[in-house]
């Protein structure tokens, strides 16, 4: 039968066999950011389009390019969100947040819209973890902020990763370079690419990361940013660079790094991969944009942070064979013979459930036999089978799938009498994961209160 649609191009289904990656991924994520002392926002998915024009730049791929924008019911243009900062930092202005102690540290999961080609790890709906700093123009802000990324990246063991880093120093500074590239570039006129001809008038940075071989050819000779710095920026980058070496995260300066969207200033970094699977692929950047709340009606605020694409990450660690915890399993599954049986093992699972076990009984009216393969199949640690003579004589017999082993409990005190089994068996397989020293130092009851 033929399908009546399928999926818009660019956008993918999460089916429930690999969900279970995303979830890790998000709540290993935040919680990361959470030791750091970053705490969640929530955003609109569409803004109005005024706000990414003028907090991105009009000048860029993401605006000119990319956006999905569109006219509501209402006539006024908006825009699903191509990135996470400028709704942040909208958010940020709309509800006095700077009237709280700054610096405000803010972190999220979003889902993000950019009409461009799919390839590898970027789709047109994409998702990104993302942290911004608003309020400290400290470079220890910056460095802060780059071993957040570091540490995640440690964590979930992503190595041959090359951190990048570069200043494009302030308006102040970067005017003198604008002149330097303009002249650079205007002897390039009649070889550059239509798009990178608008960009020579109105922001010449912006040829530096054009995607055209022929562009990109001509660029690599352009004159280089760091070399324009004012005293202010090259203080700044010098201090971000000594907060590093202090925190031992080895670095490289690129100075052809000025990232994708126009409220960078100052520091600008980048973690690329360098694994044979991934080279070059970007794992996540961002810096610093001074400007940006400034630009948006606000005070002047000093501000940074960095983004994380969720289906990006998942590439990598894919490619580099790093294994992620599995899924959750069906802790125990009650078969049923007969109505009584049925109920009787609804009750039981719905106590199970409140003591944090994972159980499930029949719901499709199968037969025993096939409730049992059913278990198997979602990978069961223990099953159970109640008849009408079970609840007669008050106990059941519960099987332990991995080893075979039986054990008879009442009825009347199923739900605890398992949850101590359960608890004991996670113990188990903790135990049989570390060494015997390790698990002679742990707490044992402590351990076995936490895990029920």
């Amino acid at each position: 039968m033929a399908l009546f649609t399928k999926a818009v191009k660019g956008t993918q289904d999460v089916l429930p066999a690999n969900s279970y990656k995303n979830r890790f991924l998000e709540n290993t994520l935040l919680d990361i950011a959470s030791n750091f002392g970053f705490k969640e926002i929530r955003t609109p998915v569409f803004e109005h389009t005024e706000l990414f024009a003028r907090g991105v730049g009009d000048t860029t791929d993401v605006v000119q390019k990319e956006m999905y924008t569109f006219l509501d019911k209402g006539g006024r243009s908006i825009t699903l969100r191509p990135e996470g900062t400028a709704g942040a930092a909208r958010a940020f202005l709309e509800h006095g947040l700077f009237n709280e102690p700054l610096p405000q540290k803010v972190c999220y999961i979003t889902s993000c819209y950019r009409y461009e080609k799919p390839q590898s790890g970027r789709y047109r709906e994409f998702h990104q973890f993302g942290v911004e700093v608003f309020g400290t123009p400290s470079p220890a802000a910056d460095a802060e902020l780059i071993s957040l990324a570091n540490e995640i990246f440690a964590f979930l063991g992503i190595d041959d990763l090359t951190l990048e880093i570069n200043s494009i120093g302030c308006p102040k500074c970067r005017a003198e370079y604008h002149k330097a590239l303009k002249a650079y570039f205007e002897s390039y006129k009649e070889e550059l690419c239509g798009t990178c001809l608008d960009r020579l008038e109105r922001n010449p940075m912006r040829i530096l990361d054009c995607k055209s071989p022929i562009c990109s050819k001509i660029a690599a000779e352009a004159p280089v940013v760091l070399d324009y710095l004012c005293d202010e920026c090259k203080e700044h980058f010098e201090k971000v660079k000594s907060y590093l070496d202090a925190l031992n995260i080895e670095y490289k300066i690129n100075p052809k790094i000025v990232r994708g969207l126009d409220y960078y200033t100052k520091t600008v970094f980048e973690f690329v991969s360098s694994n044979e699977k991934t080279a070059g692929l970007v794992c996540g950047g961002g810096g610093r944009y001074d400007g940006l709340i400034e630009e948006l009606g606000g005070q002047h605020t000093p501000s940074l942070g960095f983004a994380m694409g969720l289906e990006r990450l998942l590439s990598v660690i894919e490619a580099q064979g790093i294994e992620l915890p599995g899924e959750q399993k069906c802790d125990i599954y009650i078969a049923s013979i007969g109505d009584k049986a049925s109920l009787k093992a609804a009750g039981i699972c719905t106590d199970l459930r409140a003591e944090g076990v994972g159980a499930q009984f029949d719901i499709a009216g199968r037969s025993v036999k096939a409730q049992m393969k059913y278990a198997d199949k979602i990978g069961a640690k223990f099953t159970c089978v109640i008849g009408d003579d079970d609840i007669e004589k008050g106990e059941v017999a519960i099987k332990n799938m991995e080893n075979g082993e039986k054990t008879v409990l009442a009825l009347d005190t199923f739900t605890d009498d398992f949850s101590s089994m359960w608890v004991q068996s996670a113990a188990n397989a903790l135990a049989d994961s570390l060494s015997n020293e390790d698990f002679a130092s742990l707490d044992i009851n402590n351990l076995m209160g936490g895990l029920k």
